[in-house]
């Protein structure tokens, strides 16, 4: 069950960055960001109801679907969406995917969890890859002032996300699946940003061309509905430092879609950065072996 989850969240994910790309145009990105959040979670809301899956979410839990709105469905997006206009999409992905250091580091701190071995080198090999994934992109950009502020967004945006991961975890030790909180979490993500738009005066624009529905309606339901529901509920099955490997794998997804629609193309060291990812997979996946003491084989 674990790697159906894993695979489909990689997939999914892997693939959202074309449908993003396709959205920025003539609609502000806070109220794309509304749309996209507020759809999903009326979707999630209406399936509970109708299944009679719906949990009671008491004080302490409406609080942490608040917050985890404000990390999962609102600053990250938000971060992510205006970094992608002065860096290229591509230095987004590898800054996000330090997430697998930053949960396990987030783990250890709020939660007391051991950092395991593997979970340490497989991430890190992870990065590495992916630093020669995208190597040649880094080494052309500039450091200008604008490529500074999107480097510092992109790393807000990630310990959101992170901190989102920690939340959601909580909430799932509390008996709270992922669907019900992702539904509250998307509702309160969406209703921030729309009071924003308001107050900011940003104009509730739409684009009526297949281009930006069909984008909207793939973030919706594979992007949010399903792909958040799988990735959170790996957290709770995991635990948060192994689930966000996947945030370091969807990358070579994206890189596979952009060479087909965008005319990406792989290079050496691209090649050689995505036998890292994958060595880095098998690491993090790695059950630890366990010794057993000669004497307890005599027991």
């Amino acid at each position: 069950m674990n790697i159906t989850l894993y695979l489909l969240t990689v997939l999914i994910w892997g693939t959202t960055w074309i449908a993003l790309k396709l959205q920025l145009g003539e609609v502000a990105i806070p109220v794309s960001i509304v749309y996209r959040f507020g759809l999903a979670a009326l979707i999630i809301f209406a399936l509970l109801m109708a299944t009679g899956k719906l949990q009671k979410v008491n004080r302490r839990g409406q609080l942490i679907c608040l917050a985890q709105g404000l990390c999962l469905f609102c600053v990250n997006f938000m971060c992510f969406y205006t970094a992608s206009q002065w860096i290229p999409t591509g230095l987004v992905a590898v800054v996000f995917s330090t997430a697998t250091l930053w949960n396990a580091l987030n783990a250890r701190i709020f939660f007391k969890q051991k950092i395991a071995r593997n979970v340490v080198l497989g991430g890190t090999l992870g990065l590495m890859g992916l630093a020669c994934l995208f190597w040649p992109e880094l080494a052309g950009h500039s450091a200008s002032r604008e490529t500074l502020i999107g480097l510092a967004l992109t790393l807000l945006g990630t310990l959101c996300f992170s901190a989102g991961n920690m939340l959601s975890s909580l909430q799932q030790k509390a008996g709270l699946r992922p669907l019900t909180a992702n539904a509250y979490g998307m509702l309160y993500g969406a209703t921030m940003l729309c009071v924003y738009c308001l107050l900011s005066g940003t104009p509730f624009g739409f684009e009526w061309n297949a281009r930006y529905i069909g984008s909207l309606l793939y973030l919706v339901i594979p992007g949010s509905v399903i792909g958040f529901t799988a990735y959170l509920t790996l957290v709770g099955r995991m635990g948060p430092e192994r689930a966000a490997y996947c945030t370091v794998l969807f990358p070579v997804v994206a890189l596979n879609v952009s060479a087909f629609a965008e005319g990406y193309q792989w290079t050496a060291p691209a090649l050689m950065g995505l036998v890292l990812v994958m060595a880095g997979n098998v690491l993090v996946f790695r059950k630890p072996r366990v010794v057993t003491p000669v004497g307890a084989k005599l027991a």
